[in-house]
């Protein structure tokens, strides 16, 4: 924009030189009609044209010169006027820039050393310091020490080199509380080229990191407990893995569950379930040190990371042993969960580690397959992994994959063993499946049944078990002499907890041709920790039909009197522990006396499972049982074997068992 003279200016000289051009003609006139007068006659006339020719001259370069004068006035005035405007409107844009940044900024200018000459109310807000404490003073004074040194290092490193810098900073306000400040520091350069001044301009994200450390936390923790969780804890375990090469010695990864809170889920609810989870957090973050991290791995399982536990392995051992049992004796004191009281002990297993390259995610399985020992062990216990175990697991990884193709492969076979009456009588037998392994051989129930109850196929497996057995009723039904047999099929808890099982079994029953009250289908006392007025009523339905039902394994298990009352049961089965020991256990002879007088009263029949001598039998003869299962009378068989032996007779060939008796 040109600098300009005022037109109010511009009008003065103009009209000055006007007057002054119009004074200096008639002064000219006025001397040469002086200088005229005095010439002689005859040389007036031409005198006197000649100044009439400068007279209007003169008046013409007056006009012209006012004509001239008059518009460049204007057009000065013109040109004053807009610049005027253009300088008052960046005038005003300025202020309001500065307004605007006063009012959302935080500003501060220093000198080439840092020292604050200059700050804004925002910054006495934000502080907050009144300007007196701030100037003269360098930006120490708002350290928070959140910052590494070398972060303010690299700072004045770049703003050195009259480069601006732009970055995050937590600094700490007067009243000790800190706040975040989103920075540009901008070099102000000299004529030398150097720095000679530094402007920072902020803005207050307080709010937004508060937001990201919220969104971080909830990334990182357990929302119910407040726990690391499995990704937090993974980071903690490789941490404490890497340290190994820094502070040689051992840690300890403790894999640890509650025993049975399936069931105190199922029965209580899951905000009792949530409740005990807590509580149990709780006890755990304080029996262990502040060094140990405490994290939820999913479910009711918790890893707890031990660091430092020994220097060698006979102390690592002993330290988290004891560690180990502070906790466990912590989780097994009693719980008040609402109005109720509940004791409930948990299983753990544990893994040292001690290599800078140990895999974290293999640490975790070992521990896993530690935890899994305790738990087969018979639970509330700590286990060690061991080699050994892991084998253990593989074999068992490997056993569930061909489990899965069994049923395809045709590898799966019934047994069936004879259940007798007093006279030796086949009456029924029980269904027992076997595996063919193709490189293991027969693989008994007791190694893959607990399998497959855990990987879901024993819901499949069960249902070829049912087809099976009933095909065979089927065949039998043929046979005057042998459609009186009963088959009973054993039904796992899994099975049963299914919302279609009794349309599986009539459809089972329709598709094969058996005969429904042939059926006997064998349950334990394990069904009752689920939904027992279902299952009531799922039996109701199947018994209706005309299928019959023996509860197995009758006194090993926790069901109530008052559900066996309600139950629509046909037979209980004595357990074959309480019959192994009947003669040399009197608990166990008042607990078959009293399962023999409660099934008489309920007007249940009793099988008595697992007998094997002629002594057992007359006893559980003689004191009111009727039917017989066990070596004494056969081993399970083949059915083709089973057959061979019905085809001549209904009847054990017991000559050599009954000559042993007499």
């Amino acid at each position: 924009m040109k600098y300009i003279f005022k037109p109010s200016k511009i009008h003065r000289v103009n009209f000055i030189i006007y007057i002054s051009t119009v004074s200096f003609t008639a002064a000219l006139v006025v001397l040469f009609r002086s200088f005229l007068l005095e010439l002689a006659p005859e040389r007036q006339a031409s005198v006197a044209l000649s100044l009439v020719q400068l007279s209007v001259f003169l008046a013409t370069t007056v006009a012209f010169l006012g004509w001239f004068g008059i518009k460049q006035s204007r057009k000065i005035s013109t040109e004053y006027e807009e610049n005027l405007r253009r300088l008052q409107a960046a005038e005003k844009q300025t202020n309001e820039l500065e307004m605007a940044l006063n009012a959302h900024a935080i500003v501060a200018i220093t000198d080439s050393r840092g020292v604050i000459t200059q700050v804004n109310d925002k910054f006495c807000t934000i502080s907050p310091y009144s300007r007196e404490e701030l100037i003269g003073q360098t930006h120490n004074v708002i350290n928070s020490g959140y910052h590494p040194k070398g972060f303010f290092k690299d700072l004045w490193h770049t703003i050195t080199r009259s480069e601006v810098w732009s970055g995050d900073v937590c600094n700490r306000a007067k009243d000790g509380s800190l706040y975040w400040v989103q920075s540009t520091i901008v070099p102000l350069i000299g004529k030398n080229g150097k720095p000679e001044q530094y402007i920072a301009i902020r803005a207050d994200i307080t709010s937004r990191k508060e937001a990201e450390a919220k969104t971080q936390y909830m990334a990182l923790h357990d929302a119910l407990t407040g726990l690391p969780n499995r990704r937090l804890m993974t980071d903690r375990l490789i941490s404490a893995i890497s340290s190994k090469g820094r502070h040689p010695g051992y840690g300890a990864v403790l894999l640890m569950d509650l025993d049975h809170f399936k069931e105190i889920n199922d029965m209580l609810g899951h905000g009792i379930g949530d409740d005990l989870l807590v509580q149990t957090t709780l006890r755990l973050s304080c029996n262990v040190r502040r060094t140990d991290t405490v994290a939820r791995f999913g479910g009711d399982e918790f890893v707890i990371i031990l660091d430092n536990v020994g220097s060698d392995i006979d102390s690592a051992i002993t330290n988290t042993a004891n560690m180990g049992e502070v906790i466990r004796t912590a989780v097994a004191e009693p719980y008040q969960l609402g109005s109720q009281q509940l004791t409930v002990t948990s299983s753990m297993g544990v893994v040292l580690f001690c290599r800078v390259d140990d895999d974290p995610e293999e640490l975790i399985k070992q521990a896993d397959i530690a935890l899994y020992a305790a738990k087969e062990a018979g639970r509330n216990q700590l286990f060690f992994f061991d080699p050994l175990l892991q084998a253990e697991t593989i074999e068992r990884a490997l056993l569930v994959r061909d489990l899965r193709q069994a049923l395809e492969q045709d590898e799966l076979v019934l047994f069936y063993q004879p259940i007798v009456d007093a006279q030796q009588h086949i009456r029924a037998v029980e269904a027992l499946l076997r595996w063919f392994h193709p490189k293991h051989g027969m693989v008994l129930p007791g190694k893959f049944i607990p399998l497959a109850e855990r990987n879901g196929l024993i819901v499949p497996i069960g249902k070829w078990v049912l087809e099976t057995a009933c095909a065979q009723l089927a065949e039998w039904q043929q046979d005057p002499e042998r459609e009186a047999l009963v088959i009973a099929v054993n039904i796992s808890a899994r099975q049963l907890s299914k919302t279609n099982f009794v349309d599986t079994v009539k459809s089972v029953l329709a598709q094969t041709g058996a005969r429904a009250d042939r059926l006997m289908l064998e349950i334990t006392e394990s069904i009752f920790q689920d939904n027992v007025n279902s299952t009531i009523t799922k039996m109701d339905a199947l018994r209706q039909e005309g299928v019959r039902f023996s509860l197995d394994d009758f006194g090993t298990g926790y069901s109530s009197l008052t559900y066996l009352k309600r139950l629509p049961i046909d037979h209980l089965k004595i357990d074959k522990s309480f019959v192994d020991d009947i003669f040399e256990d009197s608990s166990d002879i008042a607990i078959v006396h009293t399962i023999i007088a409660l099934a008489k009263n309920l007007e249940i029949d009793i099988i008595a499972e697992g007998v094997e001598t002629c002594e057992q039998m007359e006893w559980l003869q003689g004191n009111g049982c009727k039917f017989f299962q066990g070596y004494l009378f056969s081993h399970p068989l083949h059915p083709d074997k089973l057959n061979a032996i019905l085809e001549n007779t209904t009847l054990l060939p017991t000559k050599e068992l009954r000559s042993s008796c007499d």
